[in-house]
């Protein structure tokens, strides 16, 4: 799904979106990966939902977001909290969505202002 072009073309915005991968800024990216608005996309090493690990949120912690939006793939699912401790410990919150909702939701929050992580799982 393309998505209309805002007035915050100057952040990481989610351009497009579709199954296998996401469109920032009309950059395609189809492996997992972390967006920030004010900082490029990273490769996050992340295979599949089932593969996440404590470390894989210490990376997310590292950079100190309000909250974390994280997409579970084409399907909702639920990270246990054992996972998200580093980040739930700084008060910092964690909202699991499809990835569709997940990118839709990033750019709201963005255009708001709010320093809000977009964590992509794009199973390989």
């Amino acid at each position: 799904m393309k998505l209309h072009n805002t007035s915050t073309q100057q952040y990481q915005t989610v351009t497009s979106y579709e199954e296998n991968g996401v469109e920032i800024n009309l950059i395609p990216f189809n492996t997992s990966l972390v967006v920030l608005p004010e900082i490029a996309p990273a490769p996050w090493s992340v295979s599949s939902f089932d593969a996440l690990t404590i470390e894989n949120f210490e990376q997310i912690n590292a950079i100190s977001p309000d909250v974390v939006i994280l997409g579970t793939g084409i399907r909702q699912r639920f990270v246990h909290p054992r996972l998200t401790a580093p980040l739930t410990a700084r008060r910092i919150g964690v909202e699991c969505m499809d990835n569709q909702a997940a990118c839709r939701t990033y750019n709201i929050l963005m255009a708001e202002g709010r320093k809000v992580a977009l964590a992509l799982i794009f199973e390989v």
